[in-house]
């Protein structure tokens, strides 16, 4: 079991505090945010700053710096598949219409590298970079299941090993999630469809699977 830093937690709490919706917070909103005390956070972002992580501006504040971005560059290039994702993010939602999403495994979260989104479906609060939890959604468990973690039920799992669920993170999404592998074989990602569960219904989703499970095919040969 991997050994955990109090400190470190705490620091990486404040930089996941921030998103497009919230590029700067105040002192206040930040420990309202993260749950951590003024004094706390004040000590943390000295050293972040110091490093580049945080900046503070003449009002007081806070924001991400250029050290996030970099970092974010470096962990990207990895996976640089954008001119080959997007167009078929894009042609899901059209055929679709529902929103379409690409996660990566990221350590013990799953990272959103690239999203399409329907407009009813952004107060969702997914953002392309944004971490969220492994143990969540039809993305995490094809992420687990294909990175070699033993799964105690596989019933969510087709024979394709696409996966179909009711509800995910957010009780009122459902989303269905297929794997996506590359020509040598190498496990990739998971393409992903979601919507509200109340439009994006069990009839729906089994007549959208096999056209996420095409799009998935269609990417074997690039995103080596």
């Amino acid at each position: 079991m991997a050994t955990r830093t109090e400190s470190v937690e705490r620091a990486l709490s404040i930089l996941s505090a921030f998103s497009v919706r919230r590029p700067r917070m105040t002192l206040a909103e930040l420990a309202r945010e993260t749950g951590l005390h003024k004094s706390t956070i004040l000590r943390l972002t000295r050293s972040m700053a110091i490093y580049g992580f945080i900046d503070r501006d003449a009002e007081g504040r806070f924001s991400i710096g250029a050290s996030v971005w970099h970092l974010g560059l470096i962990f990207r290039q990895e996976f640089d598949s954008g001119e080959t994702l997007r167009p078929v993010l894009r042609r899901l939602v059209e055929a679709t219409g529902e929103t379409a999403s690409y996660f990566v495994r990221a350590g013990n979260d799953r990272v959103c590298l690239y999203r399409e989104n329907i407009s009813n479906l952004v107060e969702y609060g997914v953002e392309e970079g944004m971490r969220l939890r492994l143990g969540t959604g039809a993305s995490g468990l094809v992420l687990r299941h294909f990175t070699g973690e033993a799964l105690a039920d596989l019933s969510a799992f087709n024979k394709n090993g696409t996966v179909d669920l009711e509800s995910t993170r957010n009780p009122n999404i459902a989303s269905i999630s297929a794997p996506v592998f590359s020509s040598t074989g190498q496990f990739r990602g998971a393409l992903t469809i979601s919507g509200l569960n109340t439009r994006f219904t069990e009839v729906v989703r089994t007549a959208a699977i096999p056209l996420l499970e095409e799009a998935a095919r269609d990417l074997a040969d690039r995103v080596d």
